[in-house]
């Protein structure tokens, strides 16, 4: 059965100094919208095998710029376009109920949820995420600290790690689980949090990931992720 995809892509460019979101902005110094971090994390997507669905969600007034990114990029491909909310667990859910149907028909077993501010996730991740998520009922990956740092951190098997996205969980499991915060008005800091806490027969496995797999916040993350990719 095939699995779903989520790209969050509706935070804004405010910590790292510009004046749009930041996942729009080109990483190569060109002026090619497909070099943003939201077009390597689409082209990315479309590349992992056995995905049925892919979901952008994006910020209120970036649809036109996003799609300007998306086109070029998709073929005869098809992907979803959701306004997000004002929070990350808000913006998830908006893409749950995007699935909501195919969720609930049998159509696809496994959810996983990337945050495209990551541009360096590979398919091959989204691939190991999937499957341990199919065997296991979530995956998470996680990576050493290759520096000290107060964002991102979780202790995984007693160890300080850093936790990152793609998060993939088996879809009946993770559509439960925001339903019932949606009842209960709980808004979770990220997916793995809110299955912690609404998925109590979901096993959560930690799949072995590097300090590459960056997030952009900071202006001196994009200029790592630009160094990278050069």
């Amino acid at each position: 059965m095939p699995a779903a995809l989520v790209l969050l892509a509706a935070g804004s460019g405010t910590r790292v100094g510009a004046a749009t979101n930041k996942v729009l902005l080109p990483l190569d110094g060109s002026e090619d919208p497909g070099s943003s971090a939201l077009g390597l994390s689409l082209r990315t997507a479309l590349e992992v095998p056995d995905v049925h669905r892919v979901v952008l969600v994006v910020r209120s007034g970036d649809e036109p710029a996003v799609a300007e990114v998306a086109q070029p990029l998709l073929g005869e491909r098809e992907v979803a376009m959701v306004v997000g909310g004002e929070t990350r667990h808000a913006s998830e859910q908006a893409a749950l109920e995007v699935l909501r149907a195919d969720i609930e028909a049998g159509e696809i077993d496994v959810v996983a949820i990337h945050d495209t501010a990551r541009p360096l996730a590979s398919p091959e991740l989204f691939s190991v995420v999937i499957g341990v998520a199919r065997q296991h009922g979530g995956a998470i990956p996680a990576a050493p600290l290759s520096h000290l740092s107060t964002r991102d951190l979780q202790p995984v098997a007693g160890a300080l790690v850093g936790v990152q996205t793609p998060q993939a969980f088996r879809a009946p499991d993770l559509l439960s689980a925001y339903t019932q915060a949606a009842a209960d008005g709980f808004d979770g800091t990220d997916t793995g949090a809110t299955l912690e806490r609404y998925g109590t027969s979901v096993r959560i496995v930690a799949v072995p990931s590097s300090p590459l797999n960056l997030k952009v916040t900071f202006a001196d993350d994009l200029r790592a992720v630009t160094a990278l990719l050069g």
